[in-house]
């Protein structure tokens, strides 16, 4: 298993001023997304932001996600290691394979893989 990359997930309750923040101060490229979640980025993939109001579908805001390229590998794991799932493996509409896994600090951790 690999990790592809891992990108930070900010909670917002204004979209627009975050919009503004990340590429207007920081310099961020994007601002694009869902009515949800807004995407920033730099000259790579690797480089990326998401600020969201709340996870559409699972109803919690992950701190992280990361992405990698064997998801069900990571889930067995995190079964096995009897770590809180707190929203189960989906294949969603928009291409993901994920879930939800609370880490020991208490951080909900979206673990990603594309379809």
């Amino acid at each position: 298993m690999t990790v592809k990359r891992i990108k930070p997930n900010i909670l917002s309750s204004d979209l627009e001023s975050s919009r503004a923040f990340y590429t207007d101060v920081i310099g961020l490229h994007g601002g694009q997304g869902l009515d949800w979640i807004l995407f920033f980025g730099g000259e790579t993939r690797e480089v990326q932001l998401s600020v969201m109001t709340m996870d559409i579908k699972a109803h919690q805001h992950p701190d992280v996600s990361i992405e990698v390229d064997d998801v069900d590998d990571v889930y067995a794991r995190a079964v096995a290691a009897s770590a809180e799932i707190t929203y189960p493996l989906t294949d969603e509409d928009w291409g993901l394979r994920r879930f939800f896994v609370r880490d020991p600090n208490g951080a909900i951790i979206n673990i990603t893989q594309h379809a």
